[in-house]
């Protein structure tokens, strides 16, 4: 039930715009960091996970793909990564600036000319954080350019979408034609229990070849029962209780929610340790009842307020 993958931004790189409940330690070293990660995704492949989201953007996660790929030689492994932000922290996480986006026909090709190190894994090829502002989705050099791509490498060609208008960049892509065919049919978007706005798009994913990923489902941490959020206490006390009953994480509940919102989508787990993984992939081992997907449904909030709340997050 429910088809996990996992996103690779938390063992990429040592922070990120998350609440964290542990504090990352400034004293590990950059092997002893890779070594986890290759940790991670061992376990996430013997747990049966076979899909991995990577990027540029996420640090080490490129290069750490392509050398656990080469040891796992395994034809099923399927790879998504991305385009257009890249990693400006050098680890450091006091860093002031920790990614840059540029959404240029140069980044492109520089970013590509790497990440096809993933073939034959790699079969999504997505730009990053499409947004209606970069112009991206207006420029005929970058899209013919990934039609190039799709057909050269026969890649399924993809984007990403975050922020308050993740509707209207979605309606936007879906329409995009190059040589008469649809340019994307992937669209990796921001949904949980909170950011529900992708739902009014269900139709355009039903008996159709788009596929759907599911990023951010536990809103950056904010599903975790926290003290930080008094204005979620009553969320927070009905995923408890769903969690008593599941005997699962709070976690596992919110995954869950993605899952049974979207059946045919790829949900991804953000975990940095095998026990995030171990409590995330039990997501898979129940289902909400009817009742309880609506009764959490009610407690979306409004996207204006969802992404400004999400601004105040600090990366850490």
């Amino acid at each position: 039930m429910g088809n996990i993958g996992l996103g690779t931004a938390a063992i990429g790189r040592p922070i990120y715009i998350n609440i964290r409940h542990e504090k990352p330690r400034e004293d590990l070293s950059l092997q002893e960091f890779r070594e986890n990660g290759m940790g991670i995704l061992d376990d996430a492949y013997d747990n049966g996970v076979r899909f991995f989201d990577a990027s540029p953007g996420y640090g080490l996660a490129e290069s750490l793909l392509i050398e656990w790929l080469g040891q796992k030689n395994d034809p099923d492994i399927i790879v998504a990564t991305k385009w257009g932000l890249s990693y400006a922290a050098d680890f450091d996480i006091n860093a002031v600036v920790h990614e840059i986006k540029e959404h240029s026909l140069e980044k492109l090709n520089e970013q590509w000319e790497f990440s096809r190190k993933l073939l034959p894994n790699l079969k999504i090829y997505q730009i990053h954080s499409a947004t209606l502002e970069t112009g991206v989705l207006d420029n005929i050099a970058i899209l013919q350019r990934l039609h190039e791509i799709k057909k050269e490498y026969k890649i399924t060609i993809g984007l990403t979408t975050t922020g308050v208008n993740q509707v209207e960049v979605l309606r936007k892509a879906v329409n995009i034609e190059i040589e008469n065919e649809p340019l994307f049919s992937l669209f990796q978007s921001t949904y949980n229990i909170m950011e529900q706005s992708v739902l009014q798009l269900k139709e355009n994913f039903l008996n159709t070849n788009r596929q759907l990923i599911l990023k951010e489902s536990m809103a950056n941490g904010r599903l975790m029962p926290s003290t930080s959020f008094k204005g979620h206490k009553s969320l927070y006390r009905y995923i408890t209780k769903l969690a008593d009953k599941y005997n699962v994480g709070a976690d596992a509940v919110a995954i869950r929610f993605c899952i049974d919102s979207f059946p045919d989508a790829i949900t991804l787990s953000g975990a940095s340790t095998a026990e995030q993984l171990e409590s995330n992939l039990a997501a898979k081992t129940f289902k909400l009842q009817k009742e309880e997907i609506e009764l959490l449904s009610t407690y979306k909030i409004d996207p204006i307020l969802y992404w400004g709340e999400r601004k105040q997050l600090s990366w850490q």
